[in-house]
């Protein structure tokens, strides 16, 4: 199996890009691997530290994307690349499929998952948040024909099982085995048992908490493969294709202002109110997240960007209790981020091969095939030769005796 861990051509002299999902991890989606990783493990440090809580969100995140556009004009501007290589080929119509429909869709998303954690206790919305990397690989295999093999089929499983050991959803003591986990545990009384189980059983538990969630983990599956097809198979530029995504996402929010209650606190309040000089950190840090995660779907692929985020929940934790006294770090913490480990190992090393077994026939092989084809058409030829002087023997004779 071919390894395209320096960015060479297959076989075929197609893209290296387009097989990364397929092969081992290139160098290039190490690094925005580990970038991405360390950026999610530090980014909830930096915001509760340096952003006011009663601050308009709405203004972080435009600002957010404002940053984030002009980091991607300056990366294009001092790259080998230029502006109209860059841009060759791109039309509205574009950008309108394959940025402004992904980013419509991470809109939505976030609006699920916003209801969704409204209506949902941590558990369950932790539990049902997790499976967005099965619904990156299942809407990868739908848009972009992309098979998973067995192996990485159980490593996600492991994937999964890593982020809800990290969450504290599945204990390390082994009481998720006993029928007392499962029934909810003690209750300090009957009566918050049944206004538990009223809550959970309510047709608004599963409408405006389940389908939501769910909804959502699919809409980022969805998303993250539109990005991936446009990035890899349509070899969009990422950091041209940041840029198209935020001016999709400006063009939302200002439209949502017009109606949202963040737009009429703006028109009250002022858009910087609350803002100080040290809220532009977490908007620096997020806005390079942003970019990051464009690098890693382009060079490692959606799924692949799950396993960098559940290692920056391992880094998070890493980074607290280094710099929080009260807080260390801990075993679910410790044998989640060796799950993610083992997942990522058994993800990269098992790739589905069969395709390309297929399809990319090696150089020996079709040697061999032409050399003994031919053999096989000389040895015919030589065959009717034999035969035909064969023949021709045998009709002299035959006319000598006559004479």
């Amino acid at each position: 199996m071919a390894k395209l861990s320096n960015g060479s051509s297959s076989s075929n002299g197609s893209s290296p890009v387009k097989l990364n999902s397929s092969y081992s991890l290139s160098y290039k989606a190490i690094i925005a691997m580990s970038l991405l990783a360390l950026q999610f493990g530090i980014q909830p440090i930096v915001t509760k530290q340096f952003t006011s809580k009663t601050i308009i969100k709405s203004t972080v995140i435009f600002t957010q994307e404002v940053v984030k556009l002009c980091i991607a004009v300056v990366g294009i501007s001092l790259g080998k690349t230029s502006w109209g290589d860059v841009t060759a080929g791109w039309t509205i119509a574009s950008w309108f499929r394959l940025a402004f429909l992904p980013g419509t869709i991470y809109l939505v998303q976030n609006m699920c998952s916003l209801l969704a954690y409204q209506n949902l206790d941590a558990i369950t919305y932790n539990v049902l948040n997790q499976t967005k990397t099965l619904s990156a690989a299942f809407c990868c295999y739908l848009l972009m024909g992309k098979k998973q093999s067995t192996m990485q089929m159980v490593s996600l499983l492991v994937l999964l099982s890593a982020a809800l050991v990290m969450e504290g959803v599945i204990p390390l003591d082994g009481s998720i085995f006993l029928p007392s986990y499962w029934m909810g545990g003690d209750k300090s009384s009957s009566n918050d048992n049944d206004t538990a189980d009223d809550a959970t059983l309510s047709p608004r538990h599963f409408s405006h908490g389940v389908l939501p969630i769910m909804a959502a983990s699919f809409l980022s599956g969805l998303a993250g493969a539109i990005t991936q097809k446009s990035l890899q198979v349509g070899n969009r530029n990422a950091l041209l294709f940041t840029i198209e995504l935020c001016v999709a996402s400006l063009l939302l929010l200002l439209a949502s202002f017009v109606t949202s209650d963040d737009g009429l606190q703006i028109r009250q309040r002022g858009f910087f109110s609350d803002w100080n000089y040290l809220t532009i950190i977490p908007i620096l840090t997020n806005s390079a997240g942003g970019i990051l995660v464009g690098l890693v779907i382009k060079y490692a692929g959606t799924v692949r960007k799950g396993f960098a985020l559940i290692f920056g929940i391992l880094l998070s934790g890493l980074v607290q209790s280094a710099f929080d006294e009260d807080r260390s770090l801990s075993g679910e913490e410790v044998a989640g981020g060796v799950l993610a480990a083992l997942s990522l190992w058994m993800h990269a090393t098992n790739p589905y091969v069969q395709q390309q077994q297929k399809q990319h026939q090696t150089g020996e092989e079709r040697i061999r095939a032409s050399k003994e084809g031919a053999t096989t058409t000389k040895l015919t030829a030589t065959s009717k030769a034999t035969s035909n002087g064969t023949i021709k023997v045998a009709r002299g004779r035959k006319s000598r005796k006559e004479d």
